[in-house]
């Protein structure tokens, strides 16, 4: 795992569901929980993608979600990640030859960091917004480079 450098706020993030059985949204609710207690941390869950820096998708994504996701994805400021949670947002898992299955996350938006498992576990959870925290200090120094 990478260091962080630029260590100047917390990092926000909008959890999206896409149909999606709920166990990897319990582990997601099980990060917040004092067990591991993330927003110590500053890694905060946050109720609009308009304040959001990560995007935590869990779920095989059906047809009719699949443009909302990609306006919630949209929505989010720049610079932004994407972290796929689970084997049905990043495979399809037990779904994948259905009809109503959009594809992969990945089909529908650009993704970052996969968290394989079904359901995952809340380390590996919390590993995968480290590293989406490290891809987005990496573009805020890219930016501020160009802006000098």
């Amino acid at each position: 795992m990478g260091k962080l450098t630029n260590f100047k706020r917390s990092i926000w993030v909008f959890h999206a569901s896409g149909g999606s059985c709920n166990a990897c949204d319990i582990e997601i609710v099980a990060v917040l929980t004092p067990r591991y207690d993330v927003e110590r941390f500053g890694i905060k869950l946050v109720g609009s993608p308009r304040h959001a820096d990560v995007l935590l998708v869990t779920g095989a994504i059906p047809r009719d979600f699949a443009d909302k996701l990609r306006r919630v994805y949209e929505q989010m400021p720049d610079p932004k990640a994407v972290v796929v949670v689970g084997n049905c947002g990043t495979s399809g898992g037990v779904f994948y030859d259905s009809y109503n299955i959009a594809g992969p996350i990945d089909e529908i938006i650009p993704v970052d960091v996969y968290v394989p498992g079904c359901p995952p576990r809340p380390e590996a959870i919390i590993d995968a917004v480290v590293k989406a925290w490290l891809k987005i200090e990496k573009l805020e120094k890219e930016l501020e480079g160009k802006k000098e």
